[in-house]
């Protein structure tokens, strides 16, 4: 009789294990082909914003290279003029893009000399020393920059900042000039750098301070020697960015650098970035395909490409330096 009332149990038991094993999987199934209209639509709505940011960088790069084909066909256009040399005027033969391309890395250098010291310092105080008080007063402050039109920048770099120049160094600087153009810059994509940088940083694990306090570092020795390196992919990519940012930069250079190709890297004279001859000659009377108008395509490429190479640099270093915590 005990025997027969251990079998039964057994017997109960295992019923109970396949039942339950059964009403789990039939759950499961039931999960899997429950609907969900709303995650379905989120997710149909994410792919074609991806598809149609996809499609838009492929119709740009095909208008850019299909308009500036146009140049290149032209039998007076070679690559050897273009690449070689530094005098740009199409009207009359003059196709040296380094005319250009001069004044374009020139007013980039002099941009990011001023932004990376200074947005590396402010995203340096805000991440480590700032109380949650002041950065929640200063970093809107900063971030107020951000919103402020270019051509503001502009007219603030010819009426304010040339004046003060002209007072430093007298008659040897223009009044157009790439040194207050780039030095403005500077002031405008410093709250990109100093957000980004400050992200990274914030990033950077609390054990790693932890740590160097317990060695007996100090709150600065921490901070640029433990926390700085470990958040070097992240500030790296912030100053790609900000090059990246300079040199597509328009209104400032068109209003202060000055109007006229020159091949120079002398800050104190006047001189034209690419951005600034597309927005001074698109702005005149140009009839369509000539030499004018598709040179400016051709501008454009040369721009769109030096982009693409900061950002290919720019995801190499993020690969390259990029620190993982567990």
């Amino acid at each position: 009789m005990h025997l027969r009332q251990v079998q039964v149990w057994i017997f109960n038991g295992l019923s109970s294990i396949v039942c339950g094993q059964t009403l789990l999987s039939m759950n499961q199934i039931n999960l899997r082909k429950k609907s969900r209209v709303g995650e379905s639509i989120i997710q149909a709505l994410l792919f074609l914003a991806g598809i149609l940011s996809i499609f838009t960088t492929i119709a740009i790069v095909y208008e850019l290279g299909k308009e500036a084909m146009l140049f290149f066909n032209n039998p007076d256009v070679t690559l050897a003029k273009f690449l070689g040399t530094a005098k740009w005027q199409p009207g009359i033969g003059e196709f040296g893009i380094w005319a250009l391309v001069s004044a374009t890395l020139t007013t980039s250098a002099i941009a990011i000399s001023i932004a990376l010291p200074l947005g590396l310092a402010s995203a340096v105080y805000l991440s480590e020393y700032a109380s949650p008080k002041a950065r929640g007063i200063l970093k809107p402050i900063l971030e107020i920059l951000a919103g402020i039109p270019t051509v503001v920048y502009g007219y603030f770099a010819l009426l304010f900042v040339t004046p003060i120049l002209k007072n430093i160094f007298g008659d040897n600087i223009q009044v157009y000039n790439m040194l207050s153009a780039g030095m403005v810059m500077g002031v405008m994509i410093l709250p990109l750098i100093s957000s980004m940088s400050e992200d990274a940083l914030s990033a950077v694990p609390r054990s790693l301070r932890e740590a160097a306090y317990a060695m007996g570092a100090t709150k600065l020795e921490t901070s640029l020697q433990i926390v700085v390196p470990a958040a070097l992919s992240g500030i790296g990519a912030a100053v790609i960015v900000g090059i990246s940012r300079a040199v597509g930069e328009t209104m400032i250079v068109a209003v202060a650098s000055g109007a006229g190709p020159n091949f120079t890297f002398n800050p104190l004279q006047a001189a034209e970035t690419m951005t600034g001859h597309i927005a001074r000659i698109s702005g005149g009377d140009l009839s369509y395909n000539s030499i004018d108008y598709t040179s400016l395509f051709a501008i454009a490429l040369m721009l769109f490409l030096v982009t693409l190479a900061l950002n290919l640099v720019s995801q190499w270093v993020v690969n390259r330096f990029r620190e993982r915590y567990e």
